[in-house]
């Protein structure tokens, strides 16, 4: 491919999907969107490695759980997009068919969905307290959606209308196709700098928490609230007649993080004050991380 022209924030660049061809029959391409969100997904498990032990977590068991949560959460995502984008398949190779890329026709939410699902299942087989393990998951999730973002920038997706300004925004051959000329939202962009930012923050939080399953909750706040924002400037979302189905999404999510945040704290409060020390939210668990160092 001979790759297009993109101008952001004033600097002229030119992107190429593929990054590389293996000399495979006619020659088979390696995508860099495919490279970037492979590159989240290994730093997010390098992550979650390095820090399981913090969470009482044993990383053989945790590992189990991530290679059958992961293709899972994939075909997810895949099922959630089709759901809501009303694209339609001709049989089950186009199910299958994640475009040119290697993954186009995702949802976020959808892989999100999927993995605290199977997750949660895989937890219970493999005996690791499924909240602790949501809680150092959800951390992962804002490594790998901070970094896979700009994987769509690359593909030039996920951007909005447009700015209305002379130097805030970007445009390419593809924006300038399908809205017109003009500067649009680099929504990758806002997301991606929001995940990140949102890692260090529950990164410094997670090692205050006062209950299993507080980070997750509070991921689900974090993200639920800068995702609804960004989701309004979008010009591709997808949408259940004039709703936003992410917006809505956000929204809910939101607000039960921030509610069952209060809640919880609000109980350890008061076992506190009755006791006069602190008392642990989840205590004796029905799941149990014995011999977090084992082999």
């Amino acid at each position: 491919m001979n790759g297009y022209d993109v101008t952001i924030f004033g600097i002229d660049l030119h992107l190429t999907p593929v990054a590389f061809t293996i000399p495979i029959g006619n020659g088979w391409d390696v995508y860099w969107y495919g490279i970037i969100i492979a590159t989240g997904f290994l730093l997010a498990l390098i992550y979650g490695f390095k820090n399981a032990g913090r969470f009482g977590i044993n990383t053989d068991r945790m590992l189990d759980v991530v290679l059958v949560t992961t293709p899972v959460s994939i075909l997810c995502a895949r099922t959630y997009y089709l759901l809501f984008d009303g694209e339609s398949l001709s049989g089950i190779k186009d199910f299958f068919g994640f475009g040119g890329s290697g993954f186009a026709g995702l949802a976020i939410y959808g892989g999100v969905i999927g993995a605290f699902t199977c997750g949660a299942i895989m937890c219970k087989i493999r005996k690791i307290k499924i909240l602790d393990m949501f809680d150092l998951a959800a951390l992962g999730f804002l490594i790998g959606q901070g970094i896979g973002r700009w994987g769509n920038f690359i593909n030039q997706e996920a951007y909005g209308n447009y700015t209305g300004s002379s130097w805030w925004g970007m445009q390419s051959e593809k924006t300038i196709r399908e809205m017109g000329e003009g500067l649009v939202h680099p929504c990758f962009l806002y997301e991606s700098i929001w995940c990140i930012g949102g890692f260090f923050v529950l990164h410094y939080l997670s090692k205050k928490r006062r209950f299993s399953g507080e980070v997750s909750l509070m991921y689900c706040a974090w993200y639920g609230f800068g995702r609804a924002i960004i989701e309004t400037l979008r010009t591709d979302s997808l949408m259940i007649g004039r709703i936003r189905v992410s917006c809505l999404l956000s929204v809910l999510l939101c607000l039960a993080g921030l509610t069952l945040i209060f809640v919880f704290r609000r109980k350890l409060s008061v076992r506190a004050n009755e006791s006069g020390e602190y008392a642990p939210m989840f205590e004796n668990g029905e799941e149990e991380n014995e011999n977090v160092q084992d082999n």
